[in-house]
């Protein structure tokens, strides 16, 4: 099979394909001929040296993709050749093969296209698992989504509006807060000019957030417990603004607040094949009636993974940024 590995860490430079042999389902696994891979910011600190995947899992990059069922490991059942399906990987999507746990394969939505529903497992999967499932966002709740351009926020505002809750987010420039407008979000926050916490409590007549989504980390932290509502829940999902920093616990225990930082790459995949089931159960339905669609900003191919790691790279792109295997 071909596959983009990293030759070293640094930049886009280091990437290249190389021909590697086809992997082999061992029992449990679904192999998939891949059609697209789904780009995700851990495929940066991947390729930089700072987030290596999981011990066993494969050094080829990627973490998401979509494709055509190519063989049944022993014991898979509810799977046939040639059944299409999108797949949460903790490795191995950069490639024209995967082998899959099968409870980490779901079935593309009906109404989506095939190279499109890449886009789709990383984020569903994360939004699902963290705000629904860990944090139990309410109808009628507010939910606070930094960064809602992206691939994890632009699927946010639209699953957290379809489920009731009002959405206000963050966003960099006017193109990207019209956007989130567009998705559903009810306010869309200028973090570079406009505090959010101040606009938060105006919006919410003081009450603040009840839940709060934050790919920042550190530099966010203090300012996101002071945009809580009284129990309110932050959950943290990413490391944008570093790792360490200053949380005030009388503040926190004031408001009844609680914080949670989460990863999916590495959860057992038990935990995994459960959120893959309960994503296909409860979301699956809202993509197939178009209420929240994948959004991809760019699809490039394979051999351009290098200009597709620029682009994420330079954060102008909205949505997902998609490779196309075949």
């Amino acid at each position: 099979m071909r596959a983009v590995l990293a030759d070293g860490a640094g930049g886009p430079e280091v990437l290249a394909l190389h021909d590697l042999p086809d992997p082999e389902p061992r029992p449990g696994e679904v192999l998939l001929e891949v059609a697209a891979a789904g780009l995700n910011r851990a495929d940066l600190l991947q390729r930089q040296g700072f987030y290596p995947p999981p011990p066993g899992a494969s050094d080829v990059l990627g973490m998401e993709c979509s494709g055509t069922v190519a063989a049944l490991g022993d014991g898979v059942d509810g799977w046939a050749v040639g059944d299409r399906a999108c797949a949460l990987l903790s490795a191995g999507a950069y490639a024209t093969h995967v082998a899959v746990p099968a409870g980490q394969l779901m079935p593309v939505p009906a109404g989506v296209d095939l190279v499109e529903a890449a886009a789709l497992p990383e984020v569903a999967c994360t939004v699902w698992s963290n705000v629904v499932m860990l944090a139990a966002l309410q109808p009628d709740e507010v939910l606070l989504v930094h960064g809602g351009a992206g691939g994890i926020g632009s699927f946010a505002i639209q699953l957290a509006s379809q489920l009731g809750a009002r959405v206000l987010t963050t966003a960099g420039t006017p193109e990207k807060r019209e956007f989130c407008l567009g998705l559903g979000a009810e306010v869309a926050i200028d973090y570079r000019d406009e505090d959010f916490v101040e606009v938060v409590r105006e919006r919410t007549g003081g009450a603040g957030a009840d839940v709060v989504l934050d790919n920042m980390g550190a530099s966010y932290l203090g300012r996101n417990v002071s945009a809580l509502a009284t129990e309110g829940r932050l959950v943290v999902i990413g490391m944008q603004g570093g790792t360490k920093g200053e949380l005030d616990l009388g503040a926190l225990m004031r408001k009844r607040g609680a914080v949670i930082a989460t990863t999916l790459r590495a959860r057992p995949a038990e935990e995994k094949a459960a959120i893959c089931a309960s994503v296909v159960e409860h979301v699956w339905p809202l993509v197939a009636e178009g209420a929240v669609r994948p959004i991809v900003e760019d699809t490039l191919a394979l051999d351009d993974v290098r200009r597709a790691h620029e682009l994420m790279e330079s954060g102008t792109h909205t949505g997902k940024i998609l490779l196309v295997v075949r």
